[in-house]
């Protein structure tokens, strides 16, 4: 794709980004609109928001790379992704968010827990952890987004940085949990569009099916770099040994830690408070399963399939 027909592209994804954005500002009007969207969204919009906040540039960017190094085993991580991060999420945690959150009548994720337990100072205390957390976890899924803008226009990192931030700024600020919501919705459309692209494209380059390009990346076990082998690396298709210091990586660190770690995060949390009922949050519990396994699914497959990409291409593996 040359860089005038990308430019129109880019062009036409902002002009959409900016009618959501001032959509979802003609659409406020109170503080609850503001924050909770007026308790009023549609459960589609909803789960599409949730799915697309839940996996950022450091799920598709970052742990494309993982999957690359620790092969088909970050699989787990897509199914606790699901399981935990939409099915417990929704029925579990969701429905009693979203009640609580009519009940006691909150916009925020420190009001939910200060005015449910009757302290101030809970909510202080919530309030803190997220404002000063909140920022290192922003920061990674700008980076990620400002990488991109860098090496696809060749542009300055810290000015595709600023056009970045100042994007984003326009339509939180004036648009409010509606304008971002709106273009949260699109964006997870996108994502879920060019995930299927990804890997059906990525089985056609390699000229194979989907059972014989993974029994070729099985068969790759013996290229497995020596360091890796030493943690305790088996192959792209297979856990690492049981015990191992690179079996203890992936499954407490990465497929427990952030599969888990899903629920305890508030710009998650606080969507369950934008839907009318408890009926309509139970709608997009397979919208948000169906694209959490598109997307993560297809990148953590590409990314351990870019070892016999690169092998066949390049004569070497992607780690």
């Amino acid at each position: 794709m040359n860089t005038f027909t990308l430019g129109l592209i880019v062009i036409a994804y902002l002009l959409s980004l900016a009618y959501l954005g001032f959509l979802g500002y003609k659409k406020t009007t109170t503080a609850s609109d503001y924050l909770v969207g007026g308790r009023q969204m549609n459960p589609i919009v909803m789960a599409l928001s949730y799915g697309a906040t839940f996996i950022s540039a450091s799920a598709i960017v970052g742990f494309g790379g993982v999957a690359a190094a620790f092969g088909m085993g970050i699989q787990w991580l897509c199914f606790l992704n699901m399981f935990v991060g939409v099915i417990i999420a929704f029925i579990f945690f969701g429905l009693r968010t979203r009640r609580m959150g009519a009940k006691l009548n909150v916009s925020t994720f420190p009001q939910l827990l200060g005015r449910h337990y009757h302290s101030r100072g809970i909510q202080v205390f919530v309030a803190a952890v997220i404002f000063l957390g909140m920022p290192l976890y922003a920061a990674v899924v700008m980076k990620g987004g400002a990488v991109f803008i860098e090496q696809i226009f060749q542009i300055d990192f810290n000015v595709s940085l600023l056009i970045f931030t100042l994007i984003i700024a326009a339509y939180v600020i004036a648009g409010g949990m509606k304008g971002v919501m709106y273009t949260d919705a699109l964006q997870a459309v996108i994502m879920f569009a060019c995930m299927l692209f990804l890997i059906f494209y990525l089985y056609k380059t390699l000229g194979m099916g989907f059972t014989e390009a993974n029994n070729a990346l099985s068969d790759m076990a013996p290229l497995v770099p020596e360091k890796y082998k030493s943690l305790g690396h088996q192959g792209w298709t297979a856990m690492p040994v049981f015990g191992s210091p690179q079996w203890y990586t992936l499954v407490t660190s990465l497929i427990l830690g952030v599969g888990i770690g899903c629920l305890a995060q508030p710009q998650l949390v606080v969507r369950f408070m934008t839907v009318k009922s408890s009926k309509q949050l139970n709608r997009g519990v397979f919208i948000g399963c169906l694209f959490l396994i598109i997307t993560v699914g297809a990148i953590y497959h590409a990314g351990a399939l870019s070892n016999l990409f690169f092998l066949k291409t390049e004569g070497a593996v992607a780690t």
